[in-house]
């Protein structure tokens, strides 16, 4: 049996809010499709007060800026970009091509093909996403990509260093200063300035991600992310002060952060809401972080760790912690989630940042059909048959009862050729 200890908002008023960002971002599209470079630019001046003479960073330009920034944040990262492609690497060592001779003489096969082009979007505003660069501009560039240009929006109408450096340093082969709906659908479409990419990727705002929904179609998207959500699986041995910390650091992302514990633990249950308020009186972010935990949070309390499987894949967050004592029964049972961290050593930063994987991941439980960014959402997976003319006559025969069974004469006639042709007399 479960029991909400505390529940977030409900469905109704998310859904509210979304139809508003959903008009918002149509509008944009279309201005931009009707009047280009001249539709960017005033959408880049009204939403970031951002309008140079080009918004193409030179290579000139990247280097100065580079230069700007001290050693240690170069080599931070330079680490973090190493364990990124290390792992990414891996992953795609793991994608095979095959050929296989199905029947005698019938050769089928399949080929990882790399998309051509991808544009990646690197968040902005109140915090520069230096880590987005390296999750996937990094990652296209392993997967083969040939062309990887990437957009990134001004901060306060600067340029934000680290975040050109770490797009810079992740192999993108064109990097613009420009954000929002108007960088994704330039990408996408193409203006005089910018060439259309096949693919676009990367996390946003409410904005970017309704931006990517209704351009699915006209390109590839990775999938659509809402806001980040953290889910935490607790049992009587989790520390308090560890879930809430954690909890917390993930509601900083935005006001619209979920946040959720799933525990067996009464106790904590209990004493949760306590010690995160204690904890945002401290915390720096905590104007966003209370907003979130207050209007999105929820607690639920179980009785079994079953039932913690149960409503944690009913949830299908995108992040899920494990703090409980065998960790591993998670590992073994759970189905919907973007990124599993086990154990009290591991936490969602590490991934956010640094670790490895990826942290572009499914939301809004998207997690039940699929998994976040990698090396496989850039290449395309592509058949191909031969045959011999023996094998033609035989897979023909079974073509041509197949074919008049549904009614499509003129696909019989296409195995009939074949048959006439090949078959021995």
């Amino acid at each position: 049996m479960v029991t909400y200890i505390k529940e977030g908002q409900s469905d109704q008023q998310k859904q509210d809010a979304s139809s508003k960002v959903e008009q918002a971002v149509s509008g944009i599209i279309k201005d931009i499709e009707d009047r280009g470079d001249t539709a960017v630019r005033e959408l880049s001046e009204k939403f970031d007060k951002w309008s140079p003479e080009s918004f193409l960073l030179s290579p000139e330009d990247i280097q100065t800026i580079i230069g700007e920034l001290p050693k240690q944040v170069i080599e931070d990262i330079q680490f973090a970009q190493e364990q990124i492609q290390n792992f990414a690497r891996h992953q795609r060592s793991s994608i095979q091509d095959i050929e296989v001779e199905t029947r005698p003489g019938v050769f089928l096969g399949h080929k990882n093909i790399p998309v051509n082009s991808v544009g990646c979007y690197i968040p902005g505003g109140r915090y520069p996403m230096v880590a987005s660069s390296h999750m996937s501009i990094l990652t296209a560039k392993v997967a083969g990509v040939k062309r990887v240009i990437a957009c990134t929006p001004p901060s306060n109408g600067e340029v934000p260093a680290a975040t050109i450096a770490a797009m810079h340093m992740a192999g993108a082969d064109e990097i613009y200063l420009l954000g929002g709906v108007q960088a994704m659908t330039a990408m996408s479409i193409g203006t005089e300035s910018i060439e259309p990419v096949d693919m676009i990727v990367g996390p946003g705002n409410a904005f970017v991600a309704e931006a990517k929904r209704q351009l699915f179609g006209k390109v590839g998207i990775d999938l659509l992310a809402g806001p980040t959500e953290t889910l935490v699986i607790a049992d009587h041995t989790a520390d308090a002060e560890i879930v809430a910390t954690d909890i917390l650091g993930q509601a900083e992302h935005g006001p619209t952060s979920p946040g959720a514990v799933i525990t067996t633990s009464r106790a904590l249950a209990e004493s949760l809401e306590e010690e995160i308020a204690r904890q945002l009186q401290t915390l720096s972010t905590a104007d966003v972080a209370e907003v979130a935990w207050r209007d999105h949070g929820s607690i639920l309390l179980v009785e079994t760790l079953q039932e913690a499987v149960v409503e944690a894949d009913k949830l299908a967050y995108e992040h899920v912690e494990v703090l409980t004592e065998h960790p591993d029964y998670f590992l073994q049972n759970l189905t919907n989630y973007g990124g599993l961290f086990l154990g009290q050593e591991t936490n969602v930063a590490y991934g956010d940042k640094v670790i490895g994987t990826n942290h572009t991941l499914p939301t809004k439980q998207a997690a039940k059909y699929t998994g976040g960014l990698w090396v496989g959402k850039f290449l395309k997976n592509c058949t191909y048959q031969r045959v011999t003319e023996e094998a033609s006559v035989e897979i023909g025969k079974y073509a041509e009862r197949l074919c008049e069974l549904e009614g499509f004469m003129g696909h019989k006639e296409q195995a009939s050729l074949r048959v006439r042709r090949y078959e021995k007399k």
